[in-house]
């Protein structure tokens, strides 16, 4: 268990899918530093990289999400920081899933954000977008029919707006989801991923 900020958070330690590929996850690669600040790092393991995700303890469902995290400029196109929500409990159809993905999936000339929601392939349900390096406020704003989702440069009070984007149709009713914020390896680009890594998310709030 870690906390942010008066938040508890599960840590993953098992192999899952993300992405479309497998990924190690491993307890050693979560923590909060002393002022509650949440480190999520890639890292070498004996046969294969391991990576790092944790899940909110507790469900939330609709209202304004929102995370400040540092600059991530430095990400290889391989590195994937997924902001999101899911469903344990739901079918392969109806996982509840709102996502901010930060990544170029493996290629140079890929935007290296995107909002979705789940299922990504209907071409309404994704919108790429550049987002500058800097510290960022990402956020969505989940309600019955409609999820708001922005991207700020800057932490929170004092941001500018760099994009946003509203989606009307397709949007899953809550219930039974839960955050989680994920740092893994998309394997199945075209460049390969090389070098550890390491990301901080300086906050998270949920307001109602």
């Amino acid at each position: 268990m870690s906390r942010i900020r008066g938040y508890e958070w599960i840590v993953r330690n098992a192999k899952s899918y993300r992405g479309g590929t497998e990924n190690a996850f491993s307890r050693e690669n979560a923590w909060t530093d002393e002022r509650g600040a949440l480190h999520l790092r890639i890292a070498r393991g004996q046969s294969k990289w391991t990576c790092a995700e944790v899940k909110l303890s507790r469900q939330l469902g609709y209202g304004t999400y929102v995370f400040t995290v540092r600059d991530t400029a430095h990400l290889e196109p391989a590195a994937v920081l997924s902001l999101f929500t899911w469903d344990d409990l739901g079918t392969e159809q109806k996982r509840r899933e709102l996502d901010i993905e930060i990544s170029r999936w493996g290629a140079n000339n890929k935007k290296n954000t995107q909002y979705v929601v789940q299922p990504y392939y209907i071409p309404t349900n994704m919108f790429r977008f550049e987002m500058p390096a800097g510290v960022v406020t990402h956020s969505f704003r989940w309600d019955p029919g409609k999820a708001i989702f922005s991207s700020a440069l800057g932490a929170t009070g004092r941001a500018r707006i760099v994009s946003q984007h509203a989606f009307t149709s397709g949007i899953p009713p809550a219930g039974g989801d839960s955050v989680h914020i994920s740092l893994f390896v998309f394997g199945t680009g075209d460049i390969p991923f090389m070098n550890e890594t390491e990301i901080v998310i300086e906050k998270f709030e949920y307001l109602p």
